[in-house]
C-alpha cells in the first residue's frame, strides 16, 4: 500500500498562502507520502489554482515526493500544449511527474472550443499524439484532427517512455479506454467504496480479455477523509464540501480513527493499490494524525 495526499489548490477571495503550501508539501514529503496530487475544475464552484501551475510550485518545494495530476480534463487542453506541460514539468521535478487524464464533464465543453460530436475520437487521438511528443525527437502525425510534420517539440520527459499514464472515469467504456491506453487508474473521490469495487473488478476483467499483465497497471483512489473521535461531528465536517463538489456525501471516510481505518482498508480490498488521502478540513492536522494514527495500521 501507498499513501498520497493532494496539493493545496483552493484558494479564498482570490488570496493564496504559499507559505502554508509550501509547508504543507515539505511536511507530507518528511512523514514519508509517496505522492502528492493536483485536480483539474476547469469551472466549477470552488476557486482553484490551475494544475500545471501548482505542480511547478511542488515541484519547487519538493525533492522525493512523486507529483501527480487526478486528472487533467482532457478536452480542455490541446494535446500538444499538454504533452509540452508534462514533460516540462517531469523535467523540472527531476523525472517525479504521474499523469492523469479523463474525458471530464461535457456541460462545459464549448468554454474550451471543444464539441461533443467526435469527443472520444479526439480524446483517444490527442492521447496517441501525447505518447508521439514524448517518445519520438521529431514527431510526424497523421490525425483526423491533428497533424504534424517532422516536428521537434522538446524537451522529452526525463522517465522512458514516458511518466506513467493514469486514467479516470467510470463508464465502462472509460474502464476499456484505462486498459487500451493507460498505465493505472484513478478512482475518484466521487465514487463510493462499492462503485469503486465494481470499476475495479471490470478494469481487472478487460486486463484479463487484453492479455495484459495485471502487475503492469496500477490501480489508485482519492478518498475525502477526516478523523474526529465525534462521529457526528465528523460527518457535518464532509458533508459540506462533498454536498458542493459532487450533491452527496457518501463517499467520505471519516469518524474516530478505527472507524477511518476499516473504510480505508475496505478501499484497499477492494482493490487501490494508491490511496489518495483527502481532508477535507484542517489539511495540517489531519496530515499530521493520517500518518501517526491512520496509515500505520494500514
Amino acid at each position: 500500500m501507498r499513501f498520497a495526499v493532494p496539493i493545496p489548490q483552493h484558494t479564498t477571495e482570490g488570496a493564496f498562502d504559499t507559505d502554508r503550501a509550501a509547508a504543507f508539501l515539505r511536511r507530507a514529503e518528511e512523514l514519508g507520502f509517496h505522492s502528492a496530487w493536483v485536480q483539474e475544475t476547469g469551472i466549477g464552484p470552488v476557486p482553484t489554482l490551475g494544475p500545471a501551475e501548482t505542480l511547478a510550485f511542488a515541484a519547487a518545494h519538493t525533492r522525493r515526493m512523486r507529483l501527480g495530476a487526478a486528472v487533467f480534463i482532457g478536452p480542455h487542453h490541446l494535446p500538444v500544449q499538454l504533452a509540452k506541460s508534462v514533460a516540462s514539468l517531469d523535467v523540472l521535478s527531476g523525472g517525479r511527474m504521474e499523469t492523469g487524464i479523463a474525458l471530464g464533464p461535457k456541460n462545459h465543453l464549448a468554454a474550451f472550443g471543444a464539441s461533443p460530436e467526435g469527443l472520444v475520437a479526439r480524446f483517444t487521438e490527442g492521447i496517441r499524439l501525447m505518447k508521439a511528443c514524448w517518445t519520438q525527437d521529431r514527431v510526424t502525425f497523421d490525425g483526423r484532427f491533428w497533424q504534424l510534420a517532422d516536428a521537434a517539440i522538446g524537451p522529452r520527459p526525463l522517465q522512458r517512455p514516458h511518466p506513467p499514464l493514469w486514467m479516470g472515469g467510470h463508464h465502462p467504456a472509460a474502464l476499456r479506454r484505462a486498459v487500451r491506453y493507460g498505465d493505472g487508474f484513478f478512482g475518484a473521490g466521487g465514487a463510493s467504496t462499492a462503485e469503486f469495487a465494481a470499476h475495479v473488478r471490470t478494469v481487472r476483467a478487460e486486463l484479463d480479455a487484453a492479455g495484459r499483465d495485471p502487475a503492469t497497471f496500477s490501480v489508485a483512489k482519492r478518498v475525502y477523509v477526516h478523523i474526529d473521535e465525534n462521529a457526528g461531528r465528523a460527518r457535518a465536517a464532509v458533508a459540506g464540501p462533498l454536498e458542493k463538489l459532487y450533491g452527496r456525501t457518501d463517499t467520505a471516510v471519516c469518524g474516530p480513527v478505527p472507524a477511518c481505518v476499516e473504510g480505508l482498508r475496505q478501499v484497499a480490498d477492494a482493490g487501490a493499490e494508491l490511496i489518495l488521502l483527502h481532508p477535507v478540513a484542517d489539511e495540517e492536522g489531519q496530515l499530521e494524525r493520517l500518518a501517526a494514527e491512520v496509515v500505520p495500521l494500514l
